[in-house]
């Protein structure tokens, strides 16, 4: 029997499709150019620790139909995010909360955190609308969050100077007058117990779906083009059109994974360095996902360094200033005409910051359409 569709990749917007592909009793075959299926949520167990291998994931949502959804897949613990910051030493609460306002300026009330922030936002003259990063991170906490806990740690990210950098970026950080640490306002939070390469592989463990690694979709392009069957793609648009209008822009990243002879490194999941001479952004101890379990003596700790992205890199944000977004939709209207057989999809072939649950609902909304649900 032919495969009806093609998937390149196998992260969560491809595992998604052909799952639900399949339910409707049609062929799939996936091709992924790692080693292992599972894209960036690849978790593998090192001493009895699941290893988030491209960086942390925390799934967290509102959609209650997602999460339901996901939790076909695996159980989840309530895991919590609430990273800290260390900037020279000086350890403070993320989000920006009455933890951090506290530890900073010894105020205890809300009206006494709103009062230091007015203060400290009036000396600064600012008019109008914030045009840049630093102006809408001075507009929302002064300079003296700004300066401990946004600026090294951002142009760290971003490689570029938070006065080029829009203004959009900071207004995803959530800023609260309460005691609350939790980074996130999404009433469904949480990490799979057993890591998250299990939600891929129950996803495509279905007789109707072939899955081969190792292979690389541009290896044989022309051949997947003229076949058949119809083509999902979560690769780099750009490169899919080798590159014939210009590059997008994307940040890309390095890891290095270390174990550790102590049961308990930091103390913290997710300890983030936001000052501007430590290289790394932030250092992950991956068994606080899972509530210390793994090996006694043992911990995995992961430093993560913000690289400028060059071809045959990975790419892991996308760049979403103008110049990218507007050479973007030329890509999508260039596929209009030279491949209107192929859907792209996922964070790389839309060009654009996908949480978890956006990727799944992303990735349900194109099968519903193919399938006229």
């Amino acid at each position: 029997m032919e495969d009806n569709y093609l998937i390149v990749g196998s992260g969560l917007f491809g595992s998604t499709c052909a799952y639900e592909i399949a339910k409707n009793g049609l062929k799939v075959k996936i091709i992924e150019k790692r080693n292992h299926i599972g894209g960036n949520i690849y978790t593998e167990e090192i001493k009895g620790i699941q290893v988030h291998k491209y960086g942390a994931h925390i799934f967290h949502t509102r959609m209650k139909n997602v999460w339901d959804y996901v939790n076909q897949f695996a159980d989840f613990n309530n895991y919590i995010n609430s990273p800290i910051a260390n900037y020279n030493g000086e350890i403070y609460n993320m989000p920006f909360n009455m933890n951090t306002f506290n530890k900073l300026w010894g105020v205890i009330t809300p009206d006494q955190a709103k009062k230091k922030i007015e203060e400290q936002k009036k000396s600064l003259n600012l008019n109008g609308s914030p045009k840049n990063l630093e102006e809408q991170a001075l507009s929302l906490v002064g300079p003296d969050v700004y300066k401990k806990l946004v600026k090294g740690y951002t142009e760290k990210q971003w490689g570029q100077s938070a006065t080029v950098l829009p203004a959009f970026i900071i207004r995803r950080l959530p800023v609260r007058f309460t005691y609350d640490n939790n980074y996130f306002n999404d009433p469904y939070q949480g990490i799979p117990i057993g890591g998250y390469t299990q939600i891929v592989e129950k996803m495509l463990d279905n007789k109707l779906i072939d899955v081969e690694t190792g292979v690389d979709f541009f290896d044989n392009k022309d051949e997947y083009l003229n076949s058949d069957c119809k083509i999902i793609y979560t690769g780099m648009i750009d490169q899919f059109f080798d590159y014939k209008l210009g590059e997008l822009e994307y940040r890309s990243l390095r890891f290095d994974t270390k174990i550790k002879d102590t049961d308990n490194y930091q103390g913290n999941a997710v300890v983030n360095y936001t000052d501007a001479e430590t290289p790394y952004t932030r250092i992950i101890e991956h068994k606080h996902f899972e509530f210390g379990n793994g090996n006694k003596n043992k911990t995995v700790i992961t430093y993560e360094y913000p690289q400028t992205w060059h071809r045959g890199d990975e790419p892991y944000y996308p760049i979403n200033n103008r110049r990218n977004k507007d050479l973007y939709m030329k890509y999508v209207e260039l596929s209009k005409t030279e491949a209107p057989n192929v859907i792209f999809g996922g964070r790389l072939g839309q060009y654009r910051y996908y949480n978890m649950d956006q990727t799944i609902m992303s990735a349900l909304q194109v099968i519903r359409k193919e399938f006229g649900e």
